[in-house]
């Protein structure tokens, strides 16, 4: 099944659910598709982070309302990533931070975030381009995004960072939305 598929019934309820491929009335994508030369998962990802990147910006502006709460996950070591030294050496590939409570100066650019988070009561200030995120998620609602990060190496076990709270579990009935298109190389 394409992961599009899979995600239907979830878009279905607040959006309008757009296929690359149709085939008639139904639309359907299939292992053995051309190769676009339209990059629709670049673009796909490229407005996925553009949400992360209103959301973040909303907060920094207002703070976060009622519950809400964020779990992000991103390549410590992706191009224009800046977290302190200590970080790096325990998070070498990945790190999730949680922004709930304890977190201050978040700051949003257009290509990237700052945050001041404490970790075993150390600050830290780190600077996380949006094409670093591999996921985001806002338990409080059950609202989750996942993207494709290029790894220079394979991907690695790592701990959650500590942040701020204890590490998420997912719910079966979440909605989930992963974006990975598979592309053919």
């Amino acid at each position: 099944m394409a992961i599009w598929q899979a995600c239907a019934p979830f878009l279905r309820q607040k959006y309008i659910l757009i296929s690359p491929r149709t085939q008639s009335t139904n639309a359907r994508m299939t292992d053995d598709a051309p190769d676009s030369l339209i990059p629709y998962d670049d673009v796909v990802q490229e407005a996925l982070r553009a949400v992360v990147s209103r959301v973040l910006g909303d907060v920094a502006a207002g703070g976060l309302p009622g519950d809400h709460h964020f779990y992000i996950t991103f390549k410590t070591r992706a191009p224009g990533v800046a977290i302190p030294v200590h970080l790096m050496e325990r998070f070498p590939d990945e790190m999730t931070i949680v922004l709930q409570h304890k977190y201050w100066d978040l700051k949003v650019g257009p290509e990237h975030f700052e945050v001041g988070l404490s970790f075993s009561q150390v600050p830290a200030h780190l600077h996380v381009p949006f094409s670093a995120i591999t996921s985001f998620v806002d338990p409080a609602v059950d609202f989750a995004l996942q993207f494709h990060v290029e790894a220079e190496s394979g991907p690695e076990h790592h701990e959650h960072a500590e942040n701020d709270g204890p590490t998420i579990e997912a719910n079966e009935g979440s909605n989930v939305v992963t974006v990975d298109f598979g592309r053919k190389k």
